[in-house]
């Protein structure tokens, strides 16, 4: 008899109390930026706007610093290695290809009007006999 598999799986989650603390300050500062944004709407638009901004940047720094956001920077970096090391056409292969899905869609596109057209006449002519 064979173990589950469910023993292999892992659910990631946020593991310390501190971790928890620092994504909880985020959203709370993200929640601060909106609203004072708009408990600020008898002062001037560039002092709201600055406040929207500088709280905002507040919650993207202490976003950072948890394991989330650490996280979320390392997945950046590793795609971006892997973007690097795709082999991209040369022009020439660009433009067949390109040529290539051209021609298949008029193609396509030609084959299905003369269909369209053929069922029409069968249809309306043939069967139902409405002359146009």
């Amino acid at each position: 008899m064979t173990r589950a598999m469910s023993n292999n799986t892992q659910v990631q989650t946020v593991g310390s109390g501190a971790d928890k603390a620092k994504l909880a300050g985020a959203a709370t500062l993200l929640v601060a930026a909106v609203a004072a944004f708009y408990l600020l709407g008898q002062k001037d638009l560039w002092l709201r706007v600055l406040a929207l901004l500088s709280l905002l940047a507040a919650s993207v720094a202490v976003f950072f610093t948890a394991e989330a956001g650490k996280q979320l920077v390392a997945f950046g970096r590793d795609s971006v290695r892997e973007a690097k090391k795709v082999v991209w056409p040369s022009r020439k292969e660009a433009m067949q290809m390109t040529g290539y899905v051209f021609a298949f869609v008029f193609v396509m596109a030609l084959y299905l009007w003369i269909i369209d057209k053929s069922l029409e006449w069968v249809l309306y002519d043939l069967v139902l006999g409405w002359k146009r």
